[in-house]
């Protein structure tokens, strides 16, 4: 019945194939009027690099923008504090704007081209969440006032997604049904190149695995303690050998994130902290579920305690063609990223620090050739969950110099320069004549909605891979603390 009103509000807005650049050049034209605002706002998060479930100035700032727009706000949604849902317009159809803003600990870099890190600094925007969450609303900011000038019916949200750094807050979202009336979701993301392909990904499932021991003096009566950190040992070295039988396509990494302070001291507590990825979420699953097993044998053989808790499990994403080629052709109309002479030489210096094959800067001005990739490779993100339950489709343009691999050092200083920002307008530009198109074209909501339903299958039934847990707000505490998370 969603789809049937959609037709019904629409079809008679539907602009003459004339009329329909000249409305995406006046949102060109917004986006570019606006464009040192979206930058300003975008670089104070970046200089904020706050970390998944404690942005909140990065939060509250994108949502001073929105709510000084006009947008209703619900703040502290699904349970989380940073995240919110914002709201304009009346009506059908609903379409909905992803926007992040967490930045990943452990990394932070100045706005250099040479390696230059921030003295006390616990994190950095190294996969450009500040740029996304800002681009986002630069894209539903023109297409308001495109709404409120023609008297188009339909609503724009956006929604402001916490911690997608191995927290997994889009999940909290979809679990809690935010997002069951939207009809199509849209999101982008910081990249070396431009791109708006079909694009699968990982599925991932993590978890921190604790073993408790008993201390004691390691040279006086070690026979008196039982080691955690032995424990962890062996169960990072069963993991190893568990390599060995999982499918190529199969990515496992971990990191020790507690492991004892003295040599002299039997550890009494250790933690390791794991990924577990795969292009089938079922087989991310099963492998998690190996892991456990993995983790209860070694407690066994040390005579330690284990316990652990699931930190994040998010899906694959579901591509939805349909809707990659109307975002595909209209990043074309778009462009890529000009450099001007300045960044030029910035970009040439950032690109001489990379391996002798990595792709010319030329690149950041080239659109990718589309392409429908239905098996998962690379990283994994918390659009997946929402791909799985509307339609959503997203695109990637050039915020870093070609070359640059996210979570550097790198993209956290071409981030924080003009080049970040001329990505995000043209992403935000993209969004928006992508958001003009679904707001007029009804026939590609009902075409986004048949490959959906083909893809999902018949009996789908929607799964968290992390179960029934409340969202981890702590899961970055240990490293605002001055921790090693």
């Amino acid at each position: 019945m969603k789809r049937i009103g959609v037709v019904i509000f629409a079809a008679a807005l539907v602009a003459p194939p004339i009329q329909a650049q000249d409305v995406k050049d006046q949102l060109a034209a917004f986006i570019d009027e606006n464009a040192d605002q979206y930058a300003a706002t975008a670089q104070h998060i970046w200089d904020l690099a706050e970390v998944g479930y404690m942005e909140t100035e990065s939060s509250e700032t994108l949502q001073g923008v929105l709510r000084d727009a006009g947008f209703e706000i619900a703040s502290g949604v699904a349970g989380m504090p940073t995240a919110f849902v914002a709201t304009y317009g009346g009506g059908g159809p609903i379409i909905g704007i992803m926007g992040e803003y967490d930045a990943l600990p452990g990394i932070n870099q100045s706005r250099s081209s040479e390696r230059d890190p921030i003295a006390g600094k616990i994190a950095g925007h190294a996969c450009g969440h500040h740029l996304f969450g800002t681009g986002s609303v630069a894209a539903a900011l023109a297409v308001r006032d495109w709404l409120d000038e023609s008297g188009t019916p339909g609503t724009i949200r956006v929604y402001g997604t916490p911690a997608e750094e191995g927290g997994a807050g889009k999940v909290y979202m979809v679990r809690d049904g935010l997002m069951d009336d939207v009809d199509v979701m849209l999101h982008w993301h910081a990249s070396s190149t431009n791109s708006a392909s079909a694009s699968s990904s990982l599925a991932n499932k993590s978890g921190k695995f604790r073993f408790l021991g008993q201390s004691s003096h390691a040279a006086g009566a070690p026979w008196r303690g039982r080691s955690a950190l032995d424990a962890l040992e062996s169960f990072h070295y069963m993991v190893n050998m568990m390599r060995e039988h999982v499918t190529p396509a199969a990515r496992i990494h971990y990191v020790v994130t507690a492991g004892g302070s003295a040599p002299n001291v039997v550890p009494d507590f250790a933690e390791s902290y794991i990924y577990v990825r795969h292009p089938d979420p079922e087989e991310s699953r099963r492998m998690f579920d190996w892991v456990t097993r993995i983790a209860e044998a070694a407690a066994m053989g040390t005579e330690t305690e284990m316990e652990y808790e699931v930190i994040h499990g998010i899906y694959n994403v579901l591509p939805n063609e349909a809707l990659a080629r109307a975002m595909f052709e209209n990043l074309n109309i778009v462009g890529g990223v000009e450099y001007s002479a300045e960044e030029r030489t910035f970009a040439e210096a950032i690109h001489s620090t990379f391996p002798p094959d990595a792709p010319g800067i030329e690149r950041a001005g080239m659109i990718e050739p589309f392409e429908v990739i239905e098996v998962g490779q690379g990283g994994s993100t918390d659009v997946g969950d929402v791909s799985w339950t509307v339609p959503t489709a997203g695109l990637n343009t050039a915020t870093w110099v070609p070359g640059t691999s996210a979570h550097s050092w790198q993209a956290v200083a071409a981030g924080g320069t003009t080049i970040g920002n001329k990505g995000m307008i043209n992403a935000a530009k993209t969004l928006a004549y992508t958001l003009y198109d679904l707001f007029t074209t009804p026939e590609l909501i009902d075409a986004a909605y048949e490959e959906f339903d083909r893809r999902r299958g018949p009996n789908y039934i929607y799964e968290p891979l992390l179960g029934d847990r409340d969202p981890p707000l702590d899961y970055r505490a240990s490293v605002v603390g001055g921790g090693n998370n």
